[in-house]
């Protein structure tokens, strides 16, 4: 008798594991199609974004070939923070790494979890924008000021201190790990915070869980204190990158339209046409930052059985993607 439970239990999970496999890959195949159809839309913005990013990492190498060590200069911070000291200078890069895949694991959640909110090319879009637009700020300040660099490797006697003079264009351009962990003179203000900064604010706004929100506000006030801890950033450092990072993404905000909305049935019952094809969930007016209502859209509708019947005519809905 336990042994026919058994194999009925047997036979039972596997039939509802391929069932939920096969559901889960109609939905990534369907979210694929959307973001694939967004990319081709905006790709223009995303590689811009990427080649900033690149051009940041040029001026932070840059300004290294400036930098001169020297004593370290008085800092609130390092008088109320005890020192980690070399050997746990690893442990602000954990934290920092730790916001860094999380936040971008979450912006790829569409493809997976039924329920969603934000479309993963459009949320990177506007990362970029804002950390492209802090990290100007950020080259500006730190080329206007080089200061003595108060971490290990940038404090007098230490090899990594300076930079000697590039003997061809390719060594400069080419930016390569340890130019990345062994930098120097890049100071005001903190990288690790404009990025822990736009990717707390963003989930801020888009995110769905009020807990892992407030975990993660409390998480980048830890990684604050431990960049001071570890002695790889002054105090000002991080200070202006809090209040600097805010406004711009505050103001950067104001100015972008704002993202469809997909986690409302709302968002869920666009129509087709022949003159005006949406792709899913996208509508054309709310992407440019329009609200999007009409006089023909604010027409009664009715939904019947996976249909919407206005004036008469009846309209398939997209929304049978995300109900996989």
């Amino acid at each position: 008798m336990e042994l026919l439970f058994s194999e009925a239990y047997v036979e039972d999970m596997s039939f509802y594991v391929g069932r939920e496999a096969s559901k889960l890959w109609k939905r990534f195949c369907a979210e694929t199609i959307t973001e694939i159809n967004l990319l081709a839309e905006n790709w223009k913005y995303i590689l811009g974004g990427l080649i900033c990013q690149y051009i940041h990492g040029l001026a932070a190498r840059g300004v290294h070939y400036f930098h001169r060590p020297g004593p370290i200069l008085q800092d609130a911070g390092f008088f109320l923070l005890p020192e980690l000291g070399q050997d746990k200078a690893y442990v602000s890069e954990f934290v920092f790494t730790s916001i860094f895949l999380s936040f971008v694991l979450w912006t790829f959640h569409p493809f997976i979890l039924k329920s969603k909110k934000i479309y993963t090319v459009l949320i990177w879009c506007r990362v970029l924008a804002c950390l492209v637009a802090c990290q100007i700020l950020r080259i500006i300040t730190f080329y206007s000021t080089q200061l003595p660099g108060p971490n290990y490797h940038c404090r007098e006697g230490s090899k990594f201190a300076t930079l000697p003079r590039p003997d061809n264009m390719l060594e400069v351009l080419l930016i390569v790990p340890r130019g990345v962990l062994f930098g120097c003179g890049d100071l005001i203000f903190s990288s690790h915070m404009i990025f822990s900064l736009v990717f707390v604010r963003t989930y801020h706004k888009y995110g769905t869980q009020r807990f892992l929100k407030q975990c993660a506000w409390l998480t980048v006030v830890i990684q604050s204190l431990l960049i001071i801890a570890s002695r790889k950033h002054y105090t000002v450092d991080v200070v202006v990158a809090w209040y600097t990072v805010n406004l711009v993404v505050f103001f950067i905000e104001k100015k972008l339209p704002e993202l469809p909305d997909r986690s409302g049935a709302a968002a869920l019952l666009l129509p087709l046409s022949k003159d005006n094809k949406t792709k899913e969930g996208v509508n054309p007016k709310l992407f440019n930052g329009h609200s999007g209502d009409s006089a023909a859209d604010r027409r009664p509708r009715t939904q019947i059985n996976g249909k919407i019947l206005e004036d008469g005519n009846v309209v398939h809905v997209e929304a049978v993607i995300n109900t996989l």
